[in-house]
């Protein structure tokens, strides 16, 4: 299983849950609804162009397609949840096309995600997150810019092609836009290259890999569009400090 990738495409009632220890994610999107519940630490939170520093007991309530990364602050024990926009209906059709000023919210206690093991009780508590956001912040129409469409447009590039050979000319081909115009844009918004975004990108898929499956290291290194092991094994060491092997012990 891969981290992320197409959650919540395809239009149905779906709710998986990670949990996640000093863990660091770059920009990326998906249809899916996202929480981000900090049980231990401090993480950092970009959503579109707006930055959290979150605690714990806090959570990010992340909307659909809307932009955002991670990333631990120190230390970090964090659980996700992924949930298509279908299990809270009602409140999708409301607010749809919507997003929240402030995505953060403040629980009073870390929530048992273990009980949450049926459709009710999963749908009671996220309706019960939905209400403590609405009741916290104001929700108001999206607006992209023409800019903002073609980066998601990108995005949405890296994570449909990071297993293969994933360049900006591929990506400025396939949108029909000029190379440099992506490459300058890229830069402005993210502050790193397109090379630099792809090698977080492919190492912190590589790390959830590592850490939720029994893949051996070669294998995982293909399936995040390494055909060199040891390029694999550098850009690793060189974004967390480890070796893939001691970080699969460590996890």
């Amino acid at each position: 299983m891969v981290f992320f990738e197409d959650h919540g495409v395809e239009e149905k009632e779906s709710f998986e849950t990670f949990t996640l220890i000093n863990f660091n994610f770059p920009l990326h999107f998906h249809r899916a609804y996202e929480l981000i519940i900090v049980n231990e630490g401090e993480l950092f939170v970009r959503v579109d162009q707006k930055e959290y520093v979150l605690q714990k007991n806090d959570v990010a309530f992340i909307f659909t397609n809307q932009m955002h990364e991670f990333k631990t602050l120190n230390h970090s024990h964090i659980s996700v949840i992924i949930f298509s926009p279908e299990l809270i209906g009602h409140f999708f059709m409301n607010y749809k096309g919507s997003i929240p000023a402030n995505n953060v919210i403040h629980l009073k206690e870390t929530p048992n995600l273990q009980a949450l093991h049926s459709i009710y009780h999963q749908k009671s508590f996220l309706y019960a997150i939905c209400g403590n956001l609405v009741e916290n912040t104001k929700l108001t129409p999206v607006e992209y810019s023409t800019k903002m469409k073609v980066f998601h447009k990108i995005l949405l590039y890296v994570d449909t092609h990071y297993s293969y050979d994933c360049t900006l000319k591929a990506v400025a081909k396939h949108l029909q836009y000029d190379y440099a115009y992506l490459s300058k844009l890229f830069v402005h918004i993210t502050n790193m290259t397109f090379t630099e975004y792809l090698t977080q990108y492919r190492i912190s898929q590589a790390c959830y890999q590592l850490k939720n499956s029994q893949q051996p290291i070669g294998d995982i290194a293909m399936n995040c569009g390494y055909n060199n092991l040891r390029s694999f094994h550098r850009n690793f060491k060189k974004i967390t400090n480890f070796s893939p092997r001691k970080y699969r012990e460590l996890s």
